[in-house]
């Protein structure tokens, strides 16, 4: 799905800064309406101490602009507020930085993440076709780069929408083709005991090459290219060997992928080379797939050629994160320019929403498809043409503008918040992750842990700390069913009380992380003395390991540092989803006094309501 920003040429009520950090360059630009990229400048990483004095240096040559929302892209994966730079000796923390530049918003993403996020508005003006090939509609598409280090995604429709691949594809082993690529890889190993394809199809590769095949002799990335221009013929070979090894990796990317929708090659090198970059030996690899020839044959590839893709994949990012001029909502806006997109019903649908924003966040699906005057699954298709799971995923980002699983920090609260802002960045953060959280659910784990604990004799709960009013929860909810239960909330009692359970019993151990060693020696020891553990907890925790059937929870909080509060909702969440489904297993209410059923099972206690049964 392409939208187009032209539709949306309202300026911003405040500029926003965008950057492109790589382990080499750092490009910037400040965007003052969507779309339009000024100021760019590009820095030398090497000059700046991290990525906070590199923005500040950009910065300073701009001191009338005092940017508030901020969009960085990085070659590095992002899997937290903890970033460190694979490439470039740089650590930081996303939202120490979002407080050093005073910024409100900052989002911050991986490099191809966003470069990939602008592929599908890239047309023939944008790019170089290689070879032969045509793009099969709603094919996959692959993406690889060469830079400092060597950069792989993709993008996967489903529907009518993208879902962007964030991988460390580069890191994979190199594979060499031919007897001269041998003769490198075994240069590379002379310092190296591994050498992955970013090794040698990057900047530093091409040097690395270079060496192999000129009897060490030491030569810069730029001074390659340069000889090469002036026809030296290890410089000239040295590229020929790049291309060659870019287009095999090309081929394995598209066939691992099945990108039939094309391959892309980007990054800071390719496009620079122009008539350098051997267009022949490149797809001639990219052809020599032995059996799957014909395969990849059919697949184009093509170098892109346009500017600022990675500055508007950032963008469009961010614009999802930050309302735009006028208080206008970014999704509603989003909507608007994807009308001519849709389907005739599908826009009946988006016509709906843009009339009836309110009602289309509160009411059910039955009245919003009433509303449209079509049918439920029609409404759920507007929700996946526009890159959405699903209408409660449209509907969380609606209502909170938080978008995806990308770390965003404009829900950090910040010290100046007033409390209707806090509240909500509270509210936003809780809600994204419980529908998260929802997405990723294991219903199978949920199904069996409720049978355990319909069948159990006695059940305990172990945790411990923030985790302890859980247990004390979950325990108070099953003695009002009359199970017999109780709450091990002392860790130097947890090995004791274990050691007490018999087959019989269902001991539930919940944990934020599943590292405690009281926790896991407890779990063990009631799996010795044949009782059931149910674990609530990470799912590749050494407590998971020890379980009978684990819950996972997912959500990570540093404990040692801040009070955990969303992962305790969520454990709280999994208590009454279990407690919720004894209750509705169980058999009919009876009389005290009354005899127990023929086979055993207990009856619920008398007057105990469960709020989501009716």
């Amino acid at each position: 799905m392409t939208i187009d920003l032209s539709l949306r040429s309202t300026p911003f009520t405040e500029v926003r800064l965008l950057a492109d950090i790589g382990a080499t360059y750092a490009r910037f630009c400040i965007e003052p309406a969507p779309g339009q990229f000024e100021h760019v400048a590009v820095l030398p990483c090497s000059d700046h101490a991290g990525i906070t004095e590199v923005i500040q240096a950009y910065l300073g040559t701009l001191p009338e602009l005092k940017p508030r929302h901020g969009a960085v892209s990085i070659a590095n994966p992002i899997q937290g507020d903890q970033v460190r730079m694979t490439n470039r000796d740089w650590a930081f923390s996303i939202k120490e930085v979002q407080q050093q530049l005073a910024l409100s918003t900052l989002l911050v993403v991986n490099n191809f993440t966003a470069l990939a996020m602008a592929l599908p508005g890239v047309g023939p003006q944008g790019r170089l076709q290689v070879g032969g090939g045509a793009p099969q509609a709603n094919g996959v598409i692959g993406l690889l780069g060469p830079g400092t280090g060597l950069g792989v995604s993709g993008l996967i429709p489903s529907g009518d929408r993208w879902t962007t691949l964030a991988t460390e594809g580069g890191h994979v082993n190199f594979a060499p083709s031919d007897e001269r690529e041998m003769r490198v890889l075994q240069h590379a190993w002379k310092s190296m005991s591994r050498v992955s394809a970013e090794r040698l199809i990057s900047g530093p590769g091409i040097e690395l090459i270079h060496q192999a095949l000129s009897a060490g002799r030491e030569l810069s990335t730029a001074q390659i290219v340069q000889r090469a221009l002036q026809h030296d013929a290890a410089c000239v070979e040295t590229l020929e060997v790049f291309s060659g090894m870019l287009g095999s990796m090309a081929s394995d990317v598209a066939l691992t992928l099945g990108a039939t929708g094309g391959m892309y090659v980007g990054g800071g090198i390719v496009p620079r080379l122009g008539p350098l970059f051997a267009q022949a030996i490149f797809r001639e690899r990219f052809e020599a797939k032995g059996r799957m020839s014909d395969y990849v044959a059919r697949i184009p590839t093509y170098v892109l050629t346009a500017e600022n893709l990675v500055f508007q994949g950032i963008s469009t990012l961010l614009s999802d994160h930050v309302p735009d001029a006028g208080g206008s909502h970014p999704l509603l806006e989003r909507v608007r320019a994807s009308v001519a997109t849709l389907s005739p019903a599908e826009r009946r649908v988006a016509n709906f929403v843009l009339d009836n924003p309110r009602t289309a966040l509160n009411d059910p699906i039955a009245l919003i498809a009433h509303g449209a005057e079509v049918s439920q699954p029609t409404v759920i298709r507007f929700c996946r043409s526009l890159g959405f799971q699903g209408l409660a995923d449209f509907k969380l980002k609606l209502g909170s503008g938080l978008t995806g699983t990308l770390p965003v920090q404009r829900t950090q609260v910040r010290r100046q918040d007033g409390t209707a802002d806090l509240c909500a960045k509270v509210l936003d953060n809780t809600i994204s992750a419980i529908v998260q959280f929802r997405e990723a659910l294991n219903v199978d784990a949920v199904d069996r842990a409720i049978s355990l604990l319909r069948e159990a004799r006695r059940v305990e709960f172990y945790a411990m700390g923030n985790s302890a009013i859980v247990a004390l929860d979950a325990q108070h909810k099953l003695f009002r069913f009359r199970i017999s239960s109780v709450a091990h909330t002392d860790p130097s009692m947890h090995s004791m009380a274990a050691e007490l359970l018999g087959p019989s019993d269902v001991a539930v151990f919940i944990s934020s992380s599943g590292q405690p060693p009281e926790l896991s020696r407890a779990a063990g020891l009631a799996l010795e003395r044949g009782a059931k553990v149910i674990a609530i907890t990470a799912s590749q925790s050494p407590l998971a390991r020890k379980s009978t059937v684990c819950i996972p929870v997912e959500h990570s909080e540093d404990a040692s540092t801040f009070v955990s509060m969303i992962s305790r909702i969520l454990h709280l969440l999994v208590v009454d989803m279990m407690s919720v489904g004894v209750a509705v297993r169980r058999l009919p209410s009876a009389s005290v006094g009354s005899e127990a059923p023929a086979d055993g099972q207990q009856q619920p206690a008398p007057g105990v309501l469960i709020s989501h049964v009716e």
